[in-house]
Protein backbone atom coordinates (compact mmCIF):
# COMPACT_ATOMS: atom_id res chain seq x y z
CA UNK A 1 0.00 0.00 0.00
CA UNK A 2 1.57 3.18 -0.91
CA UNK A 3 2.12 5.71 1.74
CA UNK A 4 1.62 9.50 1.04
CA UNK A 5 4.85 11.67 0.12
CA UNK A 6 6.20 14.12 2.09
CA UNK A 7 4.38 17.26 1.63
CA UNK A 8 5.53 19.90 -1.25
CA UNK A 9 4.77 23.34 -0.12
CA UNK A 10 5.00 24.21 -4.28
CA UNK A 11 2.18 21.39 -5.26
CA UNK A 12 0.46 20.40 -1.87
CA UNK A 13 -3.53 19.75 -2.76
CA UNK A 14 -5.90 21.03 -0.12
CA UNK A 15 -5.47 19.29 3.14
CA UNK A 16 -9.23 18.11 3.07
CA UNK A 17 -8.52 16.49 -0.36
CA UNK A 18 -5.08 14.94 0.93
CA UNK A 19 -6.74 13.31 3.78
CA UNK A 20 -9.39 11.85 2.23
CA UNK A 21 -7.52 10.37 -0.42
CA UNK A 22 -4.83 8.47 1.44
CA UNK A 23 -5.23 5.58 3.06
CA UNK A 24 -5.90 4.64 6.92
CA UNK A 25 -2.33 3.47 7.29
CA UNK A 26 -0.83 6.16 5.17
CA UNK A 27 -2.92 8.75 7.60
CA UNK A 28 -1.44 7.25 10.63
CA UNK A 29 2.37 7.65 9.53
CA UNK A 30 1.37 10.79 7.73
CA UNK A 31 -0.02 12.14 11.57
CA UNK A 32 3.30 10.42 13.50
CA UNK A 33 5.06 12.94 10.41
CA UNK A 34 3.36 15.34 11.19
CA UNK A 35 3.58 15.77 15.03
CA UNK A 36 7.41 14.40 14.85
CA UNK A 37 7.94 18.33 12.78
CA UNK A 38 5.70 19.47 15.99
CA UNK A 39 2.58 20.50 13.94
CA UNK A 40 -0.35 19.37 16.54
CA UNK A 41 -2.99 21.23 14.29
CA UNK A 42 -2.25 18.90 11.45
CA UNK A 43 -1.48 15.51 13.63
CA UNK A 44 -4.89 16.01 15.04
CA UNK A 45 -6.86 16.67 11.64
CA UNK A 46 -4.99 13.75 10.55
CA UNK A 47 -5.63 11.24 13.80
CA UNK A 48 -9.49 12.03 13.49
CA UNK A 49 -9.60 11.56 9.74
CA UNK A 50 -8.77 8.08 10.73
CA UNK A 51 -10.60 7.68 13.63
CA UNK A 52 -13.47 8.98 12.08
CA UNK A 53 -13.62 6.02 9.02
CA UNK A 54 -11.22 2.86 10.90
CA UNK A 55 -14.06 1.30 12.54
CA UNK A 56 -12.66 -0.49 16.28
CA UNK A 57 -14.90 -3.25 15.05
CA UNK A 58 -14.14 -3.34 11.25
CA UNK A 59 -11.43 -5.73 9.81
CA UNK A 60 -8.02 -6.00 10.69
CA UNK A 61 -6.42 -3.18 9.13
CA UNK A 62 -9.36 -0.51 10.45
CA UNK A 63 -8.93 -1.84 14.07
CA UNK A 64 -4.78 -1.54 13.84
CA UNK A 65 -5.25 2.00 11.93
CA UNK A 66 -7.60 2.94 14.69
CA UNK A 67 -5.50 2.18 17.80
CA UNK A 68 -2.72 3.80 16.27
CA UNK A 69 -4.85 7.25 15.66
CA UNK A 70 -5.87 7.24 19.27
CA UNK A 71 -2.81 6.73 20.21
CA UNK A 72 -1.23 9.51 17.89
CA UNK A 73 -3.92 11.66 18.67
CA UNK A 74 -3.69 11.58 22.66
CA UNK A 75 -0.15 12.69 22.26
CA UNK A 76 -0.61 15.55 20.24
CA UNK A 77 -3.70 16.26 22.70
CA UNK A 78 -1.17 16.07 25.52
CA UNK A 79 1.03 18.58 23.64
CA UNK A 80 3.96 16.07 22.85
CA UNK A 81 5.28 16.48 19.49
CA UNK A 82 8.38 14.85 18.40
CA UNK A 83 12.38 15.24 19.46
CA UNK A 84 13.08 15.81 23.02
CA UNK A 85 9.01 16.59 23.74
CA UNK A 86 8.84 13.28 24.90
CA UNK A 87 5.99 12.76 27.89
CA UNK A 88 6.67 11.97 31.17
CA UNK A 89 7.41 8.36 32.03
CA UNK A 90 4.03 7.02 33.20
CA UNK A 91 3.96 3.56 34.12
CA UNK A 92 1.03 1.66 33.40
CA UNK A 93 -0.99 -1.07 35.21
CA UNK A 94 -1.53 -4.44 34.22
CA UNK A 95 -5.10 -5.29 32.10
CA UNK A 96 -7.87 -6.52 33.76
CA UNK A 97 -8.27 -10.33 34.78
CA UNK A 98 -11.00 -10.46 32.11
CA UNK A 99 -8.96 -8.97 29.01
CA UNK A 100 -5.55 -10.81 30.28
CA UNK A 101 -7.44 -14.50 30.52
CA UNK A 102 -9.22 -13.96 27.10
CA UNK A 103 -5.66 -13.34 25.66
CA UNK A 104 -4.62 -16.12 26.56
CA UNK A 105 -7.91 -17.81 25.67
CA UNK A 106 -7.78 -16.71 21.82
CA UNK A 107 -4.00 -15.87 21.02
CA UNK A 108 -0.70 -18.08 21.84
CA UNK A 109 1.58 -15.57 23.09
CA UNK A 110 1.32 -15.67 26.61
CA UNK A 111 0.68 -19.37 26.61
CA UNK A 112 3.48 -19.67 24.18
CA UNK A 113 6.10 -17.21 26.18
CA UNK A 114 4.77 -19.48 29.64
CA UNK A 115 4.96 -23.10 28.39
CA UNK A 116 8.70 -22.71 27.29
CA UNK A 117 9.72 -20.12 30.08
CA UNK A 118 8.08 -22.81 32.69
CA UNK A 119 10.15 -25.98 30.50
CA UNK A 120 13.60 -24.56 31.29
CA UNK A 121 12.89 -23.90 34.69
CA UNK A 122 11.31 -27.46 35.32
CA UNK A 123 15.08 -28.51 33.73
CA UNK A 124 17.26 -26.21 35.67
CA UNK A 125 15.22 -27.18 38.77
CA UNK A 126 15.55 -30.99 38.58
CA UNK A 127 16.71 -32.42 41.84
CA UNK A 128 16.47 -29.51 43.78
CA UNK A 129 15.02 -29.90 47.04
CA UNK A 130 14.34 -25.63 47.73
CA UNK A 131 13.11 -23.18 44.75
CA UNK A 132 12.80 -19.84 44.49
CA UNK A 133 11.34 -17.95 41.29
CA UNK A 134 11.40 -14.47 40.89
CA UNK A 135 8.68 -13.50 38.40
CA UNK A 136 9.58 -9.56 37.61
CA UNK A 137 5.87 -9.52 36.03
CA UNK A 138 4.03 -11.69 38.14
CA UNK A 139 0.36 -10.11 37.18
CA UNK A 140 -2.47 -12.43 37.53
CA UNK A 141 0.23 -15.39 38.29
CA UNK A 142 -1.50 -17.65 35.65
CA UNK A 143 2.57 -19.01 34.44
CA UNK A 144 2.78 -21.02 37.67
CA UNK A 145 -0.40 -23.77 37.88
CA UNK A 146 1.04 -25.62 35.40
CA UNK A 147 4.59 -25.58 36.70
CA UNK A 148 3.84 -25.90 40.15
CA UNK A 149 1.38 -28.82 39.00
CA UNK A 150 4.71 -30.29 37.02
CA UNK A 151 6.77 -29.95 40.03
CA UNK A 152 4.55 -32.34 41.95
CA UNK A 153 4.03 -34.75 38.96
CA UNK A 154 7.73 -35.31 38.72
CA UNK A 155 8.93 -35.59 42.47
CA UNK A 156 10.57 -38.32 44.30
CA UNK A 157 8.09 -40.73 45.74
CA UNK A 158 9.78 -40.75 48.95
CA UNK A 159 11.03 -37.39 49.48
CA UNK A 160 8.29 -35.75 48.42
CA UNK A 161 7.85 -32.47 46.46
CA UNK A 162 10.22 -29.62 46.72
CA UNK A 163 9.77 -26.05 48.54
CA UNK A 164 8.84 -23.12 46.48
CA UNK A 165 8.93 -19.62 46.46
CA UNK A 166 7.68 -17.06 44.03
CA UNK A 167 8.65 -13.47 44.66
CA UNK A 168 6.19 -11.84 42.13
CA UNK A 169 6.76 -8.29 41.33
CA UNK A 170 4.45 -5.63 39.91
CA UNK A 171 3.01 -2.13 40.46
CA UNK A 172 -0.36 -3.05 42.12
CA UNK A 173 -0.25 -4.30 44.96
CA UNK A 174 -3.99 -5.50 45.64
CA UNK A 175 -3.41 -7.94 42.44
CA UNK A 176 -0.46 -9.17 43.55
CA UNK A 177 -1.60 -9.82 47.10
CA UNK A 178 -4.98 -11.73 45.01
CA UNK A 179 -2.32 -14.10 43.15
CA UNK A 180 -0.78 -14.81 45.77
CA UNK A 181 -3.86 -15.91 47.33
CA UNK A 182 -4.86 -17.53 44.82
CA UNK A 183 -1.67 -19.96 44.12
CA UNK A 184 -0.96 -20.49 47.66
CA UNK A 185 -4.70 -22.49 47.29
CA UNK A 186 -3.88 -24.38 44.25
CA UNK A 187 -0.71 -25.22 45.88
CA UNK A 188 -2.15 -26.41 49.24
CA UNK A 189 -4.10 -28.59 46.26
CA UNK A 190 -1.59 -30.03 45.38
CA UNK A 191 0.19 -30.26 48.88
CA UNK A 192 3.05 -28.55 47.80
CA UNK A 193 5.01 -26.75 50.21
CA UNK A 194 4.78 -22.81 48.94
CA UNK A 195 5.08 -19.30 50.03
CA UNK A 196 4.72 -16.38 48.16
CA UNK A 197 6.10 -12.80 48.66
CA UNK A 198 4.66 -9.92 46.90
CA UNK A 199 7.50 -7.04 45.54
CA UNK A 200 5.77 -3.85 45.08
CA UNK A 201 7.73 -2.32 41.58
CA UNK A 202 5.43 0.81 40.75
CA UNK A 203 7.99 1.75 37.91
CA UNK A 204 10.85 -0.76 36.50
CA UNK A 205 12.79 2.30 36.91
CA UNK A 206 13.10 1.76 40.50
CA UNK A 207 14.15 -1.76 39.98
CA UNK A 208 16.97 -0.51 38.38
CA UNK A 209 18.23 1.78 40.68
CA UNK A 210 17.54 -0.36 43.77
CA UNK A 211 17.17 -4.09 42.25
CA UNK A 212 18.23 -5.93 45.48
CA UNK A 213 15.08 -3.85 47.37
CA UNK A 214 12.48 -6.00 49.20
CA UNK A 215 14.24 -9.53 47.84
CA UNK A 216 14.84 -11.91 50.35
CA UNK A 217 17.92 -14.62 48.82
CA UNK A 218 18.74 -18.07 50.40
CA UNK A 219 21.94 -20.23 49.41
CA UNK A 220 20.57 -23.09 49.55
CA UNK A 221 17.60 -22.12 47.02
CA UNK A 222 18.28 -22.85 43.27
CA UNK A 223 17.07 -19.74 42.27
CA UNK A 224 15.18 -19.14 38.70
CA UNK A 225 14.69 -15.27 37.41
CA UNK A 226 11.66 -15.12 34.87
CA UNK A 227 11.61 -12.08 32.52
CA UNK A 228 8.46 -12.45 30.70
CA UNK A 229 7.44 -9.44 28.80
CA UNK A 230 9.71 -7.33 31.29
CA UNK A 231 13.29 -6.68 29.49
CA UNK A 232 12.09 -4.40 27.18
CA UNK A 233 10.66 -2.01 29.64
CA UNK A 234 14.19 -1.10 30.67
CA UNK A 235 14.95 1.43 28.38
CA UNK A 236 16.87 3.98 29.69
CA UNK A 237 20.72 4.22 29.09
CA UNK A 238 22.27 1.83 31.21
CA UNK A 239 19.01 0.32 32.66
CA UNK A 240 19.43 -3.18 31.07
CA UNK A 241 23.16 -3.23 31.47
CA UNK A 242 22.82 -2.83 35.00
CA UNK A 243 19.53 -5.01 35.48
CA UNK A 244 21.61 -8.16 33.92
CA UNK A 245 24.66 -7.84 35.82
CA UNK A 246 22.96 -7.53 39.18
CA UNK A 247 20.72 -10.95 37.49
CA UNK A 248 24.26 -12.23 36.94
CA UNK A 249 25.61 -11.33 40.19
CA UNK A 250 22.72 -13.40 42.11
CA UNK A 251 24.33 -17.02 40.10
CA UNK A 252 20.71 -18.05 39.40
CA UNK A 253 20.67 -21.66 37.87
CA UNK A 254 18.53 -20.39 34.95
CA UNK A 255 17.25 -16.68 33.33
CA UNK A 256 13.92 -17.32 31.17
CA UNK A 257 13.50 -14.13 28.48
CA UNK A 258 10.39 -13.86 26.33
CA UNK A 259 9.81 -10.67 24.22
CA UNK A 260 8.38 -9.31 21.36
CA UNK A 261 10.47 -9.31 18.11
CA UNK A 262 11.67 -5.77 17.91
CA UNK A 263 7.56 -4.79 17.85
CA UNK A 264 8.79 -0.82 17.74
CA UNK A 265 11.33 -1.36 15.40
CA UNK A 266 12.92 1.83 14.40
CA UNK A 267 16.40 1.27 15.56
CA UNK A 268 18.08 3.32 18.14
CA UNK A 269 17.06 6.42 17.16
CA UNK A 270 14.64 6.95 19.57
CA UNK A 271 13.25 10.42 18.76
CA UNK A 272 12.38 9.13 15.44
CA UNK A 273 8.46 8.75 15.79
CA UNK A 274 7.68 8.29 12.25
CA UNK A 275 10.00 5.26 12.25
CA UNK A 276 9.22 3.88 15.03
CA UNK A 277 5.28 4.04 14.05
CA UNK A 278 6.02 2.46 11.03
CA UNK A 279 7.63 -0.60 12.24
CA UNK A 280 5.07 -1.27 15.21
CA UNK A 281 2.47 -1.01 12.44
CA UNK A 282 4.58 -3.96 10.83
CA UNK A 283 4.13 -5.93 13.48
CA UNK A 284 1.21 -5.41 15.35
CA UNK A 285 -0.78 -5.87 11.69
CA UNK A 286 0.32 -9.40 11.65
CA UNK A 287 -0.98 -9.48 15.47
CA UNK A 288 -4.45 -7.96 14.40
CA UNK A 289 -4.00 -10.48 11.07
CA UNK A 290 -3.81 -13.45 13.14
CA UNK A 291 -6.71 -12.42 15.62
CA UNK A 292 -9.08 -11.86 12.29
CA UNK A 293 -7.63 -15.25 10.70
CA UNK A 294 -8.54 -17.20 13.96
CA UNK A 295 -10.81 -15.22 15.88
CA UNK A 296 -14.99 -14.14 15.10
CA UNK A 297 -15.24 -10.66 14.31
CA UNK A 298 -18.12 -9.48 16.74
CA UNK A 299 -16.12 -11.94 19.44
CA UNK A 300 -16.61 -9.55 22.66
CA UNK A 301 -13.37 -11.35 23.68
CA UNK A 302 -11.08 -10.38 20.74
CA UNK A 303 -12.18 -6.39 21.56
CA UNK A 304 -11.41 -6.71 25.00
CA UNK A 305 -8.12 -7.80 24.17
CA UNK A 306 -7.58 -5.30 21.11
CA UNK A 307 -8.69 -2.33 23.76
CA UNK A 308 -6.87 -3.24 27.09
CA UNK A 309 -3.80 -5.12 25.86
CA UNK A 310 -2.24 -4.39 22.56
CA UNK A 311 -4.17 -0.89 22.68
CA UNK A 312 -2.29 -0.38 25.54
CA UNK A 313 1.00 -1.64 24.15
CA UNK A 314 0.41 0.65 20.95
CA UNK A 315 0.08 3.56 23.21
CA UNK A 316 3.42 3.11 24.90
CA UNK A 317 5.32 2.97 21.64
CA UNK A 318 3.92 6.17 20.40
CA UNK A 319 5.09 7.42 24.24
CA UNK A 320 8.49 5.59 23.50
CA UNK A 321 11.10 4.57 25.96
CA UNK A 322 11.08 8.52 27.86
CA UNK A 323 6.99 8.07 28.10
CA UNK A 324 7.03 4.36 29.31
CA UNK A 325 6.88 2.70 26.35
CA UNK A 326 10.08 0.83 26.48
CA UNK A 327 12.78 -0.41 24.08
CA UNK A 328 11.59 -3.63 22.16
CA UNK A 329 14.72 -5.40 20.26
CA UNK A 330 14.97 -8.16 18.30
CA UNK A 331 16.39 -11.40 19.63
CA UNK A 332 20.03 -10.87 18.69
CA UNK A 333 19.89 -8.03 20.43
CA UNK A 334 18.44 -9.57 23.85
CA UNK A 335 21.45 -12.04 23.44
CA UNK A 336 23.94 -9.22 23.00
CA UNK A 337 23.06 -8.00 26.15
CA UNK A 338 23.06 -11.43 28.23
CA UNK A 339 26.31 -12.36 26.82
CA UNK A 340 27.58 -8.77 27.82
CA UNK A 341 26.39 -9.54 31.55
CA UNK A 342 28.28 -12.56 31.52
CA UNK A 343 25.35 -14.90 31.27
CA UNK A 344 25.41 -17.65 29.22
CA UNK A 345 23.23 -19.48 27.16
CA UNK A 346 20.88 -22.79 28.20
CA UNK A 347 19.41 -24.02 24.68
CA UNK A 348 16.22 -24.74 24.19
CA UNK A 349 15.79 -28.68 24.61
CA UNK A 350 13.87 -30.46 21.64
CA UNK A 351 10.86 -30.82 23.79
CA UNK A 352 10.01 -27.52 24.56
CA UNK A 353 9.74 -27.13 20.51
CA UNK A 354 7.77 -29.83 20.05
CA UNK A 355 5.30 -29.15 23.30
CA UNK A 356 5.22 -25.21 21.97
CA UNK A 357 3.85 -26.83 18.31
CA UNK A 358 1.76 -29.22 20.71
CA UNK A 359 0.51 -26.63 21.94
CA UNK A 360 -0.74 -24.49 18.96
CA UNK A 361 -2.26 -27.59 17.12
CA UNK A 362 -4.48 -28.38 20.26
CA UNK A 363 -5.64 -24.96 21.16
CA UNK A 364 -4.75 -22.60 18.70
CA UNK A 365 -5.37 -24.83 15.45
CA UNK A 366 -4.70 -22.39 12.39
CA UNK A 367 -1.76 -22.84 9.59
CA UNK A 368 -0.91 -18.83 10.38
CA UNK A 369 0.90 -19.23 13.49
CA UNK A 370 4.10 -21.57 12.99
CA UNK A 371 6.77 -22.35 16.35
CA UNK A 372 10.16 -23.59 15.77
CA UNK A 373 13.81 -23.85 17.83
CA UNK A 374 16.89 -21.98 16.65
CA UNK A 375 19.81 -20.42 17.61
CA UNK A 376 19.08 -22.03 20.74
CA UNK A 377 15.22 -20.36 21.52
CA UNK A 378 12.07 -20.92 20.46
CA UNK A 379 10.62 -18.61 18.41
CA UNK A 380 6.45 -18.06 17.50
CA UNK A 381 5.13 -16.70 14.43
CA UNK A 382 2.52 -15.77 12.27
CA UNK A 383 2.86 -16.56 8.34
CA UNK A 384 6.31 -15.02 7.61
CA UNK A 385 6.38 -12.95 10.60
CA UNK A 386 8.37 -13.81 13.83
CA UNK A 387 6.63 -12.31 16.61
CA UNK A 388 8.21 -14.01 20.07
CA UNK A 389 11.18 -15.26 21.22
CA UNK A 390 11.64 -17.19 24.09
CA UNK A 391 15.22 -17.87 25.30
CA UNK A 392 17.02 -19.17 28.45
CA UNK A 393 20.40 -18.38 30.50
CA UNK A 394 22.54 -18.74 33.18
Amino acid sequence: MLEPPEPDDDAAPPPSRALAAASPRGLVLACAGLLHRGDLEGARRSAGAVLSGADPRGDAADRLAHHFARALALRADEGHGGGGGAPAVVCAGPASSTAYLAYNKIAPFLRFAHLTANQAILEAAAGARRVHIVDLDAAHGVQWPPLLQAICDRADANLGPPEVRITGAGPDGDMLLRTGDRLRAFASSLNLPFRFHPLLLPCTGQLAADPATGLELHPDETLAVNCVSFLHRLSRDGELAAFLRWVRSMNPAVVTVAEREGSAGGGDDDDDLPRRVAAAMDFYSAVFDALEATVPPGSAERLSVEQEILGTEIDAVVAGPGGGGGRPRGFEEWAAAAHAAGLSPQPASTFAAAQARLLLRLHYPSEGYAAEEARGACFLGWQTRTLMSVSSWH
